[in-house]
């Protein structure tokens, strides 16, 4: 690990998928985290296993990100003490077909935690942001791939609306506060896991992404995988996404603050995926030949809320953070097939 100290970082939600391996990220280059987590959609186990792979100790606030004056009281001590240099936004609901159902927890809970970030930056004297967004805040595209300067479409569902309103609402904050600097990180369908298989995505309850799905019915630990919709407009009839390795996607996080540090009064938006459209037989074909693990599926209707097909132009993550993906589809699929298969059984939803 990197032991130069590059400043203090806040990462809300850091004990999430992508948050944790984030959290791996920043230490590697030199920042030291705090993370912030309600465990809503985590758990507190995740902690032992950062400290098993980093060799060092994670500190985490137990907290909600809608409780903002509660939380800022707590975080003002931590400021006082050691300063935060930045805030690494995470903490959301995430899932596409739940938010459609539930729209209103979405609104609430996503809407709540971004105004409590932006008031704790306020208060503290905090510049420096990166916001978890997603490539949902282009609803369908009008071409392919999708840059940073389409035009974003409607939301498809209630999560998307709240990531372009949370984009709306930081490009605000940064007008209102020019010594701020933020960049919205719109990234694609993240999967995989840390290479050690100490870390991966394991949802609480019945998964509602993909590839946690896909290995989790491989294992025989739910119902066969549901295939929604068989008659997009695409190749083969599934939908076609970018799918991301999470450890690109946290290593992206990283290369933003880095280039926020000096660049006061931006707001960049920043596209990070495999720039490649992988359908949803195509994940389920590379994903047999990558683990020789056979998945049981079925098909059936589209899924409302779902577009046909998405995926990204990241011409401006190489240009301006110098990033690149460094893992395959394969290798992300292995990674995740790796994490799957150390899970006790005490982990079945």
């Amino acid at each position: 690990m990197n032991t130069a100290h590059k400043g203090r970082i806040l990462v809300t939600g850091g004990a999430g998928y992508i948050g944790s391996h984030t959290v791996v990220a920043l230490l590697e280059a030199g920042y030291e985290p705090l993370l912030l987590d309600n465990f809503a959609n985590s758990s507190p186990s995740v902690l032992e296993r950062l400290h098993t792979l980093t060799g060092q100790s994670i500190t985490c606030l137990e907290a909600d990100c809608t409780q903002t004056d509660a939380v800022l009281e707590r975080l003002r001590p931590l400021h006082v003490a050691i300063p935060f240099a930045g805030i690494i936004h995470f903490a959301a609901y995430k899932a596409v077909g739940e938010s459609m159902a539930r729209p209103l927890e979405y609104y609430h809970n996503n809407l709540g935690a971004m105004t409590s970030v932006l008031r704790w930056m306020e208060e503290l004297g905090i510049s420096l942001l990166v916001f978890s967004s997603s490539c949902t805040v282009y609803g369908q595209p009008e071409a392919l791939p999708v840059s940073e300067s389409a035009p974003m479409q409607p939301a498809s569902s209630p999560y998307g609306h709240t990531k372009q309103m949370c984009e709306q609402m930081i490009g605000d904050f940064v007008r209102a506060n020019p010594s701020c600097a933020a960049v919205l990180l719109r990234y694609f369908n993240p999967i995989g896991a840390h290479p050690s298989a100490l870390l991966g995505e394991l949802p609480l309850g019945r998964p509602n992404n993909l590839v946690p799905y896909l290995t989790q019915a491989a294992a025989g630990w739910i119902p066969p995988l549901t295939v929604f919709g068989t008659d997009y407009p695409t190749p083969d009839g599934t939908a076609v996404r970018d799918y991301i390795h999470v450890c690109d996607l946290a290593r992206g996080h990283v290369q933003a603050l880095d280039y926020l540090a000096h660049k006061p009064g931006i707001c960049q938006a920043i596209n990070l995926g495999a720039s490649e459209g992988v359908s949803v037989r195509q994940l389920i074909d590379t994903f047999t030949a990558a683990t020789g693990a056979p998945v049981p599926h079925q098909t059936g209707p589209r899924r409302a809320g779902d577009v046909a097909q998405v995926y990204a132009d990241t011409t401006l993550a190489t240009q301006l953070l110098g990033w690149q993906p460094q893992f395959s589809l394969a290798d992300a699929l292995r990674h995740a097939w790796a994490w799957q298969q150390q899970l006790p059984e005490t982990s079945r939803p």
